[in-house]
């Protein structure tokens, strides 16, 4: 018996639950099976996110950073002028001067410790030796080889660390001892050490 499209276009309104292809519409036992496997999948990814997410929770972020503190070696082994030697790994630079009248110390040579970090947006500026200052590359901000800012959208001055000279004669810098200019902690002892 051959069907024409005549007659398969009477099958829908003889059979209002089956398409014009002869298949079922409406629910049937098959689509609420797959409906029920699909939602439980669902579920299922949902609370195994939930659980990696608690046993992430139970382990702590640890983030390891260089020590606070560390030994630059004897003051002689620096010349005038800044020492770039503990800028990419301790964040530092260190400056022999002959005299720092900005921390109330005219004529007294010495060295100080100087932090990398710019005091605007926290981008580390770069050492121009011929100018003998520090240039932001990030907006322009300037400072002085003593730290002071003159140029640029920089708020304040770059930040000293604490520095002394340890037990066996070297020279001990201390990250976590901070000295701003702006709070007059440039003329603190432990700001500068002599020479």
């Amino acid at each position: 018996m051959a069907t024409t499209e005549a007659s398969q276009r009477q099958v829908p309104a003889q059979n209002p639950e089956r398409d014009m292809f002869g298949r079922p519409v409406g629910p049937t036992r098959r689509r609420l099976l797959g409906s029920l496997a699909a939602g439980w999948a669902l579920f299922g990814l949902g609370a195994g996110a939930g659980v990696i997410g608690m046993v992430r929770f139970l382990f702590p972020n640890v983030l390891f950073e260089p020590p606070s503190s560390f030994k630059a070696g004897p003051p002689m082994d620096y010349g005038e002028g800044v020492d770039e030697r503990f800028k990419d790994t301790m964040g530092t630079w260190l400056v022999r001067v002959l005299s720092d009248p900005l921390s109330g110390r005219s004529g007294v040579p010495g060295i100080f410790a100087l932090s990398t970090t710019c005091t605007h947006l926290g981008c580390i500026p770069s050492g121009l030796a011929a100018d003998q200052k520090f240039k932001c590359p990030c907006h322009g901000s300037g400072f002085r080889q003593s730290g002071m800012n003159f140029e640029g959208p920089a708020p304040r001055p770059l930040e000293r660390y604490r520095i002394v000279r340890a037990d066996d004669g070297q020279i001990l810098v201390d990250k976590s001892q901070k000295y701003q200019w702006e709070k007059q902690q440039w003329n603190a002892p432990e700001a500068f050490l002599k020479v």
